[in-house]
Formats: C-alpha cells, sequence, structure tokens
C-alpha cells in the first residue's frame, strides 16, 4: 500500500483528486495547495488549472485568474465553465472582443446556452457603447458627493436625531426624500428643514432629486401585497446597508437600484445584463439578501 502511495504522490491526477476532497471537507487552502501541485506535475491538467483560476478569481486575483484559464485554452477539450469565467474577467478588465470570442465558443458548441447568450448581449453592448471620459468624470465625482455622510456637517442636535431615526446615512439618501417625509417624523420642523436644504444646496443637490430624476424608466419598490411595518423597515433599507464588493456596487448605481425592496423587484437575468455584472456577483447579492430573508423576483 505505502508503494502505491509513493507511486501515486508523483501523479497529478492524484494531487488534483486529494484537492478535490479538500474543497468537499470546506479545506480551500489545502485544496489549492494540491491544484498547484498537480499544475507542477503536468502543467497541462486542465481540470487543476481551472480550480486554480476559480479560487484566484474568488480571492479578486484577476491576473493570475485570467493566466490559469488561459493555459486551460491550450489544451482542449475545453469546459464551458472555463470560457464563462475567462469572459466575464475579460469584461471586468475592458477587454470586450476577447470576451465575446469567449462567449461565441460556448454558442458555437452549445447554442442553447441562456447564460453565454446573455454574456455574449452585453460584450456586444459593451462594444459599441459609446464613452465619454468626462461624462464618467462628472458621474464619479456626482457619486462622490452623494456618498458624503451627514455627520460631515454641522447640523443642530434635532435635525441629526431626526435623521438617524430615518436611517438617512448620506447627502444621496437625502436625495432620495421629499419634504413632505421629513416633515412628517417627529419633533423635525421647518426650521429643521431649512437647514437640511441649504446644506444640500451647498453642494448643488435637492430634496427628492434621485425620485425626479428616476421618474422615467427606473424600477422602485411598490410592495404588490400587503407588508408588515417590520418587513417595510427591511425593505427600505438603502442598498448600501448590504456591504457589497465594489464590481456589485457599481452595478447597484447603474440601474438606480437605491433599496433592498428595489433589488427585490429585478431578476437574475436583469442583473446579468448589466455591465460587468458577472456571476460571482449576483451570487454575493443572492447571499447578502437572504441575511435579511429576501430574495430577488424569479427565485
Amino acid at each position: 500500500m505505502t508503494g502505491l502511495q509513493e507511486l501515486a504522490s508523483h501523479n497529478a491526477e492524484y494531487h488534483y483528486q486529494i484537492g478535490m476532497c479538500n474543497l468537499a471537507e470546506g479545506e480551500r487552502l489545502a485544496g489549492v495547495q494540491m491544484f498547484e501541485r498537480a499544475v507542477a506535475l503536468d502543467p497541462g491538467h486542465t481540470n487543476a488549472l481551472f480550480q486554480l483560476g476559480h479560487a484566484n478569481d474568488l480571492a479578486g486575483n484577476d491576473e493570475e485568474a485570467i493566466s490559469c484559464y488561459e493555459r486551460c485554452l491550450k489544451h482542449p477539450p475545453i469546459h464551458i465553465g472555463t470560457l464563462i469565467n475567462l469572459g466575464v474577467l475579460y469584461e471586468d478588465h475592458e477587454k470586450y472582443r476577447e470576451a465575446l470570442e469567449c462567449y461565441q465558443r460556448v454558442l458555437a458548441n452549445k447554442p442553447t446556452d441562456e447564460e453565454a447568450r446573455l454574456f455574449e448581449k452585453d460584450a456586444k453592448h459593451s462594444l459599441t457603447m459609446y464613452y465619454s471620459p468626462d461624462e464618467e468624470r462628472e458621474s464619479a465625482q456626482h457619486q462622490q458627493v452623494l456618498d458624503i455622510p451627514v455627520t460631515d456637517f454641522e447640523l443642530s442636535v434635532r435635525a441629526r436625531n431626526c435623521l438617524k431615526k430615518m436611517n438617512i446615512r448620506t447627502l444621496g439618501d437625502l436625495t432620495r426624500v421629499s419634504e413632505q417625509q421629513l416633515l412628517s417624523s417627529k419633533n423635525f420642523g421647518e426650521t429643521s428643514l431649512t437647514e437640511i436644504k441649504d446644506m444640500l444646496t451647498a453642494k448643488g443637490l435637492r430634496l427628492g432629486q434621485s425620485i425626479q430624476d428616476g421618474a422615467q424608466g427606473e424600477v422602485r419598490y411598490r410592495p404588490s401585497t400587503p407588508v408588515s411595518e417590520e418587513q417595510a423597515a427591511v425593505l427600505s433599507k438603502p442598498v448600501a446597508d448590504l456591504n457589497l464588493s465594489v464590481r456589485a456596487r457599481k452595478c447597484m448605481n447603474r440601474l438606480g437600484i437605491n433599496s433592498l425592496g428595489d433589488l427585490c423587484q429585478r431578476s437574475s437575468e436583469e442583473l446579468l445584463e448589466a455591465k460587468n455584472f458577472g456571476q460571482t456577483s449576483l451570487q454575493e447579492v443572492k447571499d447578502k439578501l437572504q441575511q435579511y430573508g429576501l430574495r430577488l423576483r424569479d427565485e
């Protein structure tokens, strides 16, 4: 038996299988080490290369993940997962033509693959999309202003306490409420309202601005059935409370998704059609919503 183990220890497939067992037992680091040894013994072991690429993808090591997936392409047969994951990474690095080629290779062998079809559509759109550096810069600057905490301003104790009770944390949150909503809060009067409006004006903003700007085409949360006060409070929470990754958070901003209720009104397909929003981001969103007992529309 010892002799067989000794022979097996020099076999790439042996280390790969041990690595898969490690993953099944939740020992990701040990699994990665086994995959690395498998690749060291057999540089063309595509299954081990794929697992290394996936591990690096999850860890945010994009360049290393791309390298592993690209090495897989040199050793047929090529798995669909390799092409899809590589395509998403290419999109994140704005290599849309390379991403499109990955999705088209999938569709050439499996025309009914809906995921690849969606990704192909997004990549084609990105290739023809107009891009203005000035507009992008202005949009980023505007978002920075919206993200400024209200605690950065010298507000009265009454105004500050009212905003805290209403879970209003940033200037962006203020652009999503109306004067009437603020005045309906206990102890919030005209003096506090004027104070808030002056603060927003100084930053080129106004109350209800996002509501008005998003009136055309933006999906807003509208409960189809009565909900309890507790459920309504959860659904009204800002999507920022999910603490999403940068990639997923940018997608929320592009789609005008401001609250958990807004997000629950979207389907997986709608999110996946957004630029640079891949399966990893989708799973992240689903997991975060699940923590609040919520889910996307199509689940």
